[in-house]
């Protein structure tokens, strides 16, 4: 009965790890609201949180322990009803360049948290959790592409030499201006031939023959079609970079998509996120910047002129604008990667930008006869005002989102070559905003810009006294289980309930280290789980008693036991976790919570049940000479 000393060392670490890091999951989180800048760069100090408590004092709201958290306040309450009254009461007092949201804050004692132990997270269906509502823009959809589709269409009829004295873009409707009907017609037919999406309204004016298009019922379905799903993949990425556990991202409607982040979430931060559009714009300097700028204000002398459009940038406190080509050389629908990092020049945050093959084609071609001239990167957000009207005669407050577009030059650097598909972009205000930008492009731009419809904090989908009973009932079998267990097998069945505790300990440590959310689905799992482990030192009990039957001294029985009873237990155990693995692979939502749970449960168990009974047993009867029967 020799026992190597590194499998006691092992069990050991085992032991204090898995206690250390189940112990999170005893303390529940309470209910906050979290203050973040409305931009990445905005810094939080302790006049916000000042002001904050301020207004909730105003509101009769109680707030406790508040306390700053990566570069954001946070305020603790003591109950969901009063963290909804204070995110409405704290939205409407501090305005539109701060960002107030749901949020858990955690009770662990600090010294846990020194050593990254942190709670397992749970699913919507036991916790709940944050549900956004966004709403995708279809008419912005519309135009956008309309604008792209001009640009393009300008390109088609100079390559192909198709005469045309301008075209112009109002109101979704391209216009094309042609010397005579022959030149218009040829237009047409061209149009025709090249997918045909547009509905073409020919037009005698003065002028000369004119064609308007519009895009074709099938055309504007196509769009809508595509914006909602692009959106939607797009959500999808920046939840992933985000690292937010078994989110739930899906359509509602013909253009709504519904967000829900289960468990502890920086919800504030995933709001920001979620919401900008953040997309990118390359465009040249107009040649006619510094006439039509002023020198000393660097403002806008007096109306763009026709085929320009003026920007200002970034920093406000430069006040300064400049003027730009309307047409786009690309925008950030054309980036494949972006890392953000500190310029070895200047050493500011900057970003670094690699283009697809179409784009790195685009950029070569508007900067070959460019060099020496100035492009800027203009930043386009979407963003919605939120302002507060009140009933005159209910005097109930109504909130009222108003949509609006921000666009400001990032920078405008002159120049220097021939661009490809790799470059970067400087100029930006700090290291979290270059961070941030990055993160966004990265997961792909928004086809359409999308705002804010509802949020609100969701809770259990079965209700909260279903979920004690399910508790309950795991309980209720936990001790069953154990009590049958020293019943039969006495001092072998408090030994493999000792292991089962330290199961679950080990099964709640490995799912808090992966960030996997706990569901009832994944109860359930850790019940079977539970069921697999007693029965593999059902197995190994069972074959002891036989040996000592068939004449084996107790110690004798006691190695057989374990060495005769691994086989059977790792077949059942591997085809188990076989299945498991199958389920996770093809399964969604649930299923995969289940799978998830199971097949970390199989693995613990099979340490548990098999090395760590078998240590306790040495160390009990390993050193008795004289050994004549087993409490078994």
């Amino acid at each position: 009965m020799r026992y190597p000393a590194w499998k006691y060392l092992l069990i050991l670490f085992v032991l204090v790890i898995s206690t250390l890091y189940a112990l999170p999951s005893l303390y529940p989180d309470e209910p906050a609201v979290q203050i973040s800048g409305a931009k990445a760069g905005t810094q939080i100090d302790q006049s916000i949180i000042q002001k904050a408590e301020q207004i909730l004092k105003s509101e009769n709201i109680a707030s406790h322990d508040n306390s700053f958290t990566n570069n954001a306040a946070l305020l603790r309450l003591d109950s969901s009803e009063a963290q909804l009254k204070a995110k409405d009461a704290l939205r409407r007092g501090l305005g539109d360049n701060y960002v107030v949201a749901l949020n858990l804050a955690p009770t662990t004692p600090e010294w846990l948290q020194k050593i990254g132990a942190k709670p397992m997270k749970l699913g919507l269906d036991l916790r709940g959790g944050v549900h956004f509502l966004l709403e995708v823009d279809m008419d912005k959809a519309i135009s956008q592409r309309m604008e792209t589709s001009a640009t393009d269409l300008r390109r088609q009829l100079r390559d192909n030499k198709i005469k045309f004295n301008s075209l112009s873009l109002n109101n979704n409707v391209i216009t094309v201006q042609f010397a005579n009907n022959s030149d218009r017609d040829e237009a047409g037919d061209f149009l025709r031939r090249n997918g045909n999406e547009y509905t073409q309204q020919a037009v005698a004016t003065t002028e000369g023959s004119t064609l308007r298009l519009t895009y074709t019922d099938v055309r504007k379905q196509e769009i809508q079609s595509y914006a909602v799903n692009q959106n939607l993949t797009t959500l999808r990425n920046r939840i992933n970079e985000l690292g937010v556990a078994e989110a739930l991202v899906q359509t509602q409607g013909s253009n709504r998509i519904v967000v829900e982040l289960p468990g502890v979430q920086d919800t504030a931060e995933a709001k920001r996120v979620l919401g900008r559009t953040a997309n990118l714009e390359f465009r040249l300097v107009s040649d006619l910047n510094d006439q039509h700028i002023d020198s000393y204000t660097g403002q806008l002398k007096d109306q763009a002129p026709p085929g320009t459009e003026a920007f200002a940038f970034q920093s406000l406190d430069s006040g300064r604008q400049l003027l730009l080509n309307r047409t786009r050389i690309l925008t950030g629908e054309r980036v494949q990667n972006a890392s953000s990092g500190f310029s070895q020049d200047s050493g500011g945050a900057e970003v670094n930008i690699t283009l697809d093959s179409s784009g790195g084609k685009l950029m070569s071609d508007a900067t070959r006869n460019a060099v020496g001239k100035r492009m800027a990167v203009l930043f386009i957000e979407n963003k919605q005002r939120i302002s507060y009207v009140q009933d005159p005669e209910t005097g109930a407050q109504t909130e009222v989102r108003t949509p609006y577009t921000e666009s400001v030059v990032i920078n405008a650097a002159t120049i220097q070559a021939v661009l490809g598909s790799q470059f970067r972009i400087t100029g930006l205000d700090s290291p979290q905003e270059a961070a941030e930008l990055a993160l966004m492009l990265r997961a792909g731009a928004l086809a359409a810009p999308m705002y804010f419809v509802e949020e609100r904090v969701i809770g259990p989908s079965l209700g909260q006294e279903n979920i004690d009973k399910g508790v309950l009932s795991t309980q209720i079998g936990f001790l069953l289980v154990a009590i049958w267990m020293v019943v039969f097998f006495r001092l072998f069945g408090l030994i493999a309930n000792f292991a089962l505790v330290l199961n679950l300990a080990m099964i709640l440590t490995v799912m808090s280290w992966l960030g996997a959310s706990l569901t009832l689905p994944g109860i359930a799992g850790i019940v079977i789980t539970i069921g697999m482990a007693v029965d593999a030192n059902v197995l190994i009990c069972e074959r002891i008693r036989e040996e000592m039957k068939w004449g084996a001294s107790p110690k004798q029985a006691i190695v057989a036991g374990y060495d005769r009873a691994y086989n059977t237990i790792f077949d059942s155990n591997l085809t188990t976790f076989l299945v498991a693995f199958i389920l996770f692979a093809i399964g969604t939502g649930p299923i995969k919570g289940f799978a998830i749970t199971l097949m970390i449960g199989i693995v613990c168990s099979m340490f548990t049940a098999i090395t760590v009974t078998r240590a306790i047993v040495q160390i009990i009867y390993g050193k008795k000479r004289n050994l004549k029967k087993l409490s078994i």
